[in-house]
Parts: C-alpha cells; sequence; structure tokens
C-alpha cells in the first residue's frame, strides 16, 4: 500500500497515469460520425451467464423502444457451452459463439460489432473494458467493474479516453436509470430535504448464495465456475451486490467518501468452497463529514431489506421514490416507469444515435472502489482511507488477469492455488496497515 503521504487523488490519477495513456488508445477506431439516419446497434455478449443472457434481452428490448435495428452478431465466454447457448437463443452462427480466455477479443474484431456488453465476473471486467474502449466500441458494462486498486485504475483511465474519443458508457447501476430515484434524488439535490446529515445503506436479504457447486478440471477453472465465492473474481458479497445502494449514496452526495471502518464475517458459508464473507457493518465518512451506514448481509433472519434511507436538517427520504419533509406535506412518486434494465440500453443507444454525453464510467468505478474500501476495512479491522486503497498495488487475482488475460489458458494453471492468503492467515499475523 502506497504510504499515505505518498497518495495522489484520483484527479491527479487521470491526468498522470501510466496504466493506460491517452496516446496508445487514441490510435484506436473512434466512432463514425451519426448523420441523420439512426445506425444499427450492432452487439457482442462478453459473458453469457445470467446476468449477460439477461443483458443481452434487454439491449434487444430496449432498441425496439428506441426505434433502432438491433442485433447481437457474437457472443463470448470462457465456457464453450455457455457461449453456444447464448448464441443459440439470439441466432448467432456457431462460428461466432467465441469461447476461451480470449474470446471477448474475437468477438470485438467481428465485422459491424459497435456495441459491447461486458456482464463477466467483476475480476474480468477492466480488460475487457479496456480492450472494448481500444476498439472503439460503446460500452454498456454490469457492476461492479473491479475487485482492487489497480483493477479500478483501468476503469478510470480507460474512460477518460473513452470520453476523449466520443464512445458513450453506460453501467448496470440501473437505478440511476429509474424514474423514481431519477425525480427523487433531483428534489434532494434541489434541497427538498435540506442538508443531508446522514446517509443509511442496505443490502440485507436471505442466504447464503450457494448454487454453482465445484465443477473444472482445475483449481482455477473450478475457481470461475464458482466465483461469487472467490474475492480475486467477485470482490466479495459487499462489492457483488451492495454496490447498488452504495452506488446511490454517492449519487445523492456527488461525491465518494474518503474514509471507512467496518467488521463482518463469515458465519454462514461454513465448510464450503471460497473465502468471502456473508456480512458487512461497515461507516463511511464523505469529505464533509457526512457519515453513511452501511450494511449488507446474506445471513437467514426475520428482517430484510435492499433500500438507501437519507436524513436531512429539513426531513427524511427514500431516495427511491418518496420525501417527508419536516413541514409540509409528503411526497411520493406516481409516474410511469420503463423497466430500469431495460431503461438503461434505452438511455445508451440514445446517446449513441444522439450523440449526446453519457460516460458512467467514474460514477461505477467511485462506488465499486467504495465497497473495496469498506471490505478492506473489516477485513483489516483498521480505518482504510480513499488516497490508500486507490493507490493500492495489491493484485486479488493473477496477474495475466490484469496483463494479458487473453494469453491465459487453463492448462498453464492446473497447479494454480488460490491466488491470495486466506483470512485466517491475515489475521494470525496482522500487518501494521490494512491489508488490500
Amino acid at each position: 500500500m502506497t504510504p499515505v503521504g505518498q497518495a495522489q487523488s484520483r484527479r491527479q490519477f487521470l491526468k498522470q497515469s501510466t496504466v493506460l495513456t491517452a496516446g496508445a488508445m487514441a490510435a484506436a477506431s473512434a466512432p463514425a460520425v451519426l448523420g441523420q439516419a439512426k445506425p444499427a446497434m450492432n452487439a457482442v455478449v462478453i459473458g453469457c451467464g445470467g446476468r449477460g443472457s439477461g443483458a443481452g434481452g434487454n439491449f434487444l428490448n430496449a432498441c425496439g423502444k428506441a426505434g433502432v435495428e438491433g442485433k447481437i452478431l457474437a457472443t463470448a465466454d470462457l465456457f464453450p457451452s455457455q457461449a453456444r447457448r447464448a448464441g443459440d437463443r439470439w441466432d448467432v452462427p456457431a462460428d461466432r459463439c467465441f469461447s476461451g480466455f480470449d474470446a471477448y477479443m474475437k468477438a470485438l474484431d467481428v465485422p459491424g460489432v459497435n456495441y459491447s456488453i461486458i456482464a463477466t465476473p467483476p475480476g474480468f471486467k477492466p480488460a475487457q473494458f479496456k480492450a472494448c474502449i481500444e476498439a472503439g466500441k460503446h460500452v454498456f458494462t454490469e457492476k461492479p467493474v473491479s475487485v482492487d486498486g489497480p483493477g479500478s485504475r483501468i476503469m478510470y483511465a480507460a474512460g477518460k479516453v473513452a470520453e476523449q474519443k466520443g464512445l458513450k458508457v453506460a453501467a448496470g447501476t440501473q437505478r440511476r436509470h429509474q424514474a423514481p430515484y431519477v425525480e427523487t434524488i433531483q428534489r434532494l439535490h434541489d434541497g427538498a430535504v435540506g442538508d443531508i446529515i446522514a446517509l443509511q445503506a442496505y443490502w440485507v436479504n436471505g442466504g447464503p448464495i450457494w448454487h454453482r457447486g465445484d465443477n473444472g478440471d482445475t483449481v482455477l477453472e473450478r475457481q470461475i465456475a464458482n466465483w461469487y465465492h472467490y474475492i480475486w473474481a467477485c470482490g466479495d458479497h459487499i462489492c457483488e451486490q451492495h454496490v447498488h445502494n452504495i452506488d446511490v449514496c454517492n449519487w445523492i452526495k456527488k461525491a465518494h467518501p474518503v474514509k471507512a471502518w467496518g467488521m463482518g464475517a463469515r458465519q454462514m458459508l461454513g465448510d464450503k468452497s471460497g473465502e468471502i464473507w456473508d456480512n458487512f457493518a461497515c461507516q463511511f465518512e464523505y469529505e464533509d463529514g457526512t457519515p453513511m451506514f452501511s450494511y449488507c448481509g446474506q445471513v437467514k433472519r426475520k428482517w430484510a431489506s435492499v433500500s438507501e434511507f437519507v436524513r436531512g436538517s429539513k426531513g427524511v427520504s427514500n431516495p427511491g421514490g418518496w420525501i417527508r419533509p419536516t413541514e409540509g406535506s409528503q411526497w411520493r412518486f406516481r409516474g410511469q416507469q420503463e423497466d430500469p434494465y431495460v431503461q438503461e440500453h434505452i438511455d445508451l443507444i440514445t446517446a449513441i444515435v444522439n450523440d449526446t454525453p453519457l460516460n458512467e464510467t467514474e460514477n461505477v468505478t467511485d462506488s465499486t472502489l467504495t465497497a473495496i474500501m469498506g471490505r478492506e476495512a473489516a477485513y483489516s479491522g483498521s480505518e482504510v482511507t480513499w488516497d490508500q486503497i486507490l493507490n493500492s498495488e495489491f493484485r486479488y487475482g493473477p496477474d495475466a488477469v490484469y496483463d494479458n488475460l487473453a494469453a491465459m489458458q487453463f492448462g498453464d494453471f492446473r497447479t494454480l492455488q488460490p491466488p491470495l492468503p486466506s483470512m485466517h492467515d491475515i489475521f494470525s499475523n496482522p500487518p501494521s496497515v490494512p491489508t488490500v
């Protein structure tokens, strides 16, 4: 971890980053200048599991609602069966259903592709997002978008290059495209509850999640098949799911927290494979001192909530649709809304067609890195700051995941052990600073 005194801010990093230079990527093809005719949206789906399959369907639905022609030209997945299954669903020829670690590169090379959907495990997203931007494709990426500081820096830098090249980026933090949230948070920004005093974020539901099992011939293959249970692939529960609620709080504050404390446990997964925890309780603090109290867990309990709550100097609000001021009547959203999983694609398609600004890379990376900061605070039992987590050089995954994903092969990793020390090892030899 970089000493705090040497840490650079995100703004400085984006100006000085050598992770992904604008010069190297500017040479890649940029999107064509849009004319009066609406261009066809020709997509590739990278990651064809449950969310990728859902996102592909959402994309096609959105094309119809936006009045543009839409087609999925290629599929890409690590596993051949998933790539072919998705291809059969969307009538993609077998020779454009790519599999393996380099599948996404082959799919991006298919002539006519201008729209990429990334729905792979978070540990793989930075390299794939970078490749999409290098190839000059507009991007819809699911959340979260990284699992550590190095992956987040790749995302920030690639997002800046996307902006320079005029590429549009939308993220799967779909509440930012959900009408009740959009209108409620606009009212909060306009002062409906006065100054924000505190924020609360919850993703507490039943669990634990366990349905993939241990399948595969190598350690790496078994971990990827059961990716949700390995930190290097999923980022843990606080990143993979709770990032939605954290993102809402950051949206309300128009900022990210600067420090975090936390605790948690792995108490219900027992002897199941993996290392993730099943509950976290974190306190974040924004630069102006506003606290955000965060609770997430997949443990069996009678009380559950997936929501956010705002306390202001002049009232309270659930940003999902109502405001209760201390004086005056309660307001509640009563308008119409589109399925937010479809609306996020409609908004991206509209930005492409009209060449209007849309780049959610920074927002989704901020929220992902916030979750990572909370996770590491809980793991270490120490205060963790934004600059520490942003500048950390610790990589949770194999180097190839960051440096040359397309060159990875299952056969090369038959003796691979889990790519990080167990939590027991960390706690038996506690570091002087948070281990990230």
